[in-house]
């Protein structure tokens, strides 16, 4: 049995956006599930190495909001972000506002960015485009220079090594 790799496939988009392309080897019932329970996603969504996802906090409903946290094992510094859910459609599409919570980490507050998560079925497969527009082309570039991506394709690998354990 071969194992599949797959990494994230990052573009600018406009001005303002950015398109994360990303595949898993696992149904799409499973990954929606990873993207929206917060036990599974303070599992996988950790980013660098050194990093806890200490609050997740979901209201998974139109309206609803939520609150993720971050923090540093070695230094104890802390960020995270928050927003609302305006669209959902279970196991299908995600879309939300983001604001970046600079915490102790530091940074630019900034005004918040939609996210578009949408999760495609590719023959048991799932590949889940995220879609980000910020409010500027700077509020942009500020994420790509945090190392967003990196950091996106650092917990996609997580999540990667947890699917068997919960795919059972």
């Amino acid at each position: 049995m071969t194992e599949t790799t797959y990494t994230a496939q990052v573009s600018q988009s406009g001005e303002t956006g950015i398109e994360v392309r990303r595949r898993f080897a696992a149904p799409r019932n499973l990954v929606f599930r990873a993207f929206t329970d917060p036990e599974l996603m303070q599992r996988w969504l950790l980013g660098p190495p050194g990093w806890t996802m200490t609050v997740c906090e979901m209201d998974l409903r139109v309206g609803g909001a939520y609150r993720w946290q971050w923090k540093n094992t070695g230094d104890g510094t802390y960020f995270g972000l928050f927003g609302t859910f305006l669209e959902v459609v279970v196991p299908e599409r995600l879309v939300e506002t983001q604001t970046y919570d600079p915490g102790t980490l530091g940074g630019e507050k900034g005004p918040p960015c939609t996210f578009t998560l949408s999760f495609d079925d590719l023959d048991g497969e799932t590949q889940v485009t995220t879609r980000i527009v910020y409010a500027t082309p700077e509020a942009r570039q500020a994420a790509l220079d945090f190392g967003m991506t990196a950091g996106m394709e650092q917990s996609y690998q997580a999540l990667d090594a947890l699917i068997p354990d919960v795919s059972g």
